[in-house]
Parts: structure tokens; sequence; C-alpha cells
């Protein structure tokens, strides 16, 4: 009943002779991906800690504009490099190591983009209810402080 399981990471970009070698080069990707994102947290740097763009001010188009772009004008660098790493680190987790590379089309899209568009809408509400809590603590004329 047993059947081969596939022998390369990274689209056939790198090919390992056993299962076992594939499961340490996986690992060592998920290192160097986690090392990274160490690094990342421990220095910050400076460049990555302000948002790439600012809001827009003005009409109706430039509240438009704010909705479309909110990712990135609210959004610091270093938080999307993070989200992005951490999308990584879980598809390959469920693709190598839970084995979905050997499952039929099906099954694979229907586990790995129920997880994408989760983890996306997690994302989403997390932002805007972050940036609402944020903006009811921070605010002068707020009548109701802290009280949640």
């Amino acid at each position: 009943m047993a059947h081969e399981h596939k022998l390369e990471i990274f689209r056939g970009l790198l090919k390992f002779k056993s299962n076992t070698s594939k499961i340490w080069g996986v690992l060592v990707f998920l290192t160097i991906v986690t090392a990274v994102e160490v690094v990342l947290g421990i220095y910050k740097p400076e460049s990555l800690m302000e948002p790439w763009m600012t809001p827009f001010e003005g009409g109706f188009f430039a509240t438009i504009m704010n909705i479309i772009f909110s990712f990135f004008i609210y959004m610091k660098p270093l938080n999307l490099i993070f989200i992005v790493l951490t999308i990584v680190k879980a598809y390959y987790i469920t693709w190598d190591f839970m084995h979905m590379r050997d499952e039929t089309k099906a099954l694979r899209r229907m586990v790995v983009w129920t997880g994408v568009f989760l983890i996306c809408y997690l994302i989403f509400i997390l932002l805007q209810e972050g940036g609402y809590v944020f903006e009811v603590y921070n605010s002068d004329d707020a009548l109701i402080k802290r009280d949640f």
C-alpha cells in the first residue's frame, strides 16, 4: 500500500535521495526562516518601523483610497514581513511534514486554501479591531476610556 513520496522541494529546485534527507532539508529551510524572524524581531530596523504610505486627505475619493490601500497605509513593513514569513512556514509545514504534496489535488486545495483564507481573514479582523481600540484609548475627546 505504501507509495513513494516526492523527494523535492521548491517546485523541484532541490532534490533529495531519501525521505529523511528531505525532512532535514525542509527543517533547515524552516530554521533559516525562523532565524530571520528572530533577528528582525530583536533588532527592529528603523527603516521597517515606519508605514509605507500616509493616509489620503480630502473627500470621498480619499476615503475610498484609504480603504483600498489601508493594508499599506497603516501596516509597518516589519509586521508585513512577519505575516508573510509565518504564512510561508505554515505552508511548508503543511506541504512537506504533513505530506499534503502526495494527496489528491482537491484535498490539497481544500486544506491549504481554507487555512490561507482563514489566516488572511483573521489578520484583517485583528488589524481593524486593533485600530479601533487604539483610537479609543488615545483619543483626547473620548467620553469613555478603558471601559471594555
